[in-house]
C-alpha cells in the first residue's frame, strides 16, 4: 500500500508594529540606506511600499524580473496607476524578448539608488524576485562564485552597494494568498491578458522567450499554440502561481536563516 504524503504548512512569522518615525530618522541619519519591501505575490507589497513612500518621502525601485519589459503589463501586474504621484524606477526599461539578467539589474539599481540618495530621498526597493534583492543587498560580486543565497561577504564591490538595508516583509496566510491569486488571475484574463500575449507574438517576440518568462506568459502561450485548452491553461496557471508564491516564502525564510532580519507586517 503506498505511503500517503502529508503536506506540512510552515508557521508564519509573527507580524510587527513598525516605528515609522524611527525608520524615518534612521533614513535621514544614514543608519538605514535602503528600505526593502518584499513578500510573496498577492501579499500587498506594492500597495504597502507606495504608502510607505508617502510617509517617508521615498521613491520606489522595482525588484521584479519581468516588469522590466515594455508591453508586458497585464501579465506582470504592473498596475502603474497604483503608484499615483510616487516616482518609480526599473519598470519598462527593456524590450520584450531581450534576456535581461540579474547582473544588469545590479548595475541599473546602483545608478538609480545612488541618484535617489544624492537627492536626499529615501530609496524603497520593492518586489518579489529574491535573486534581484539578494544581488543588491548582500554585497554580491559577480566575479566571485558564491551563490546569491549565501551569507553576505565583504568585497570591494560591496562598498558601493547598500550597507544598511532595512527589510520589511508583507505577510498573508496561504489560504488568503491563494484566493487573491485566483481572483487576480481571473481579473487579468478578463482585462485582456491573452490579447496582450497574442500581440507580443504577432510583434515577433519568439514563443520560446515567452515560455522562458514563465507563469502567465508560459501557459497563455501554450494555450495560443493549441497545446492547452482554456480550462487547462487557467487551472495549471493558477496552480503554478500558488507554487511560485510558496517558493518565494521559502526564499525569504532562507534569507532569515542566513542572518537577515525581516520585519514582517500585515499590510
Amino acid at each position: 500500500m503506498p505511503r500517503l504524503k502529508h503536506s506540512i504548512v510552515a508557521e508564519l512569522p509573527e507580524p510587527e508594529q513598525l516605528d515609522l518615525a524611527q525608520l524615518a530618522n534612521d533614513c535621514a541619519s544614514g543608519a538605514c540606506d535602503l528600505v526593502v519591501v518584499l513578500g510573496p505575490t498577492a501579499s500587498g507589497k506594492t500597495r504597502y511600499a507606495v504608502e510607505l513612500a508617502r510617509q517617508l518621502g521615498g521613491e520606489i525601485i522595482s525588484a521584479d524580473s519581468r516588469q522590466v519589459y515594455r508591453g508586458m503589463d497585464i501579465g506582470t501586474g504592473k498596475d502603474l496607476a497604483e503608484y499615483g504621484e510616487i516616482p518609480y524606477h526599473l519598470i519598462d526599461i527593456a524590450e520584450p524578448g531581450e534576456q535581461y539578467n540579474v547582473w544588469q539589474f545590479q548595475q541599473d539599481f546602483l545608478k538609480v539608488w545612488t541618484d535617489i540618495r544624492a537627492r536626499g530621498t529615501v530609496p524603497i526597493l520593492c518586489g518579489g524576485t529574491g535573486m534581484y534583492i539578494n544581488a543588491v543587498t548582500r554585497g554580491y560580486d559577480f566575479k566571485e562564485k558564491t551563490p546569491l543565497s549565501a551569507p553576505r561577504t565583504e568585497s570591494s564591490f560591496s562598498e558601493v552597494l547598500p550597507r544598511q538595508p532595512f527589510f520589511i516583509g508583507t505577510l498573508v496566510d496561504r489560504e488568503t494568498r491563494n484566493a487573491r491569486i485566483d481572483a487576480r488571475l481571473d481579473a487579468r484574463l478578463q482585462e485582456g491578458m491573452i490579447d496582450e500575449i497574442r500581440g507580443l507574438l504577432e510583434r515577433g517576440v519568439p514563443a520560446e522567450r515567452l515560455l522562458a518568462y514563465g507563469l502567465e506568459y508560459k501557459f497563455v502561450t501554450l494555450y495560443l499554440q493549441g497545446v492547452l485548452s482554456y480550462e487547462e491553461m487557467r487551472t495549471q496557471l493558477a496552480t503554478a502561481i500558488h507554487q511560485f508564491a510558496k517558493r518565494q516564502m521559502t526564499w525569504w525564510r532562507g534569507m532569515e536563516r542566513s542572518g537577515v532580519t525581516i520585519h514582517w507586517v500585515t499590510p
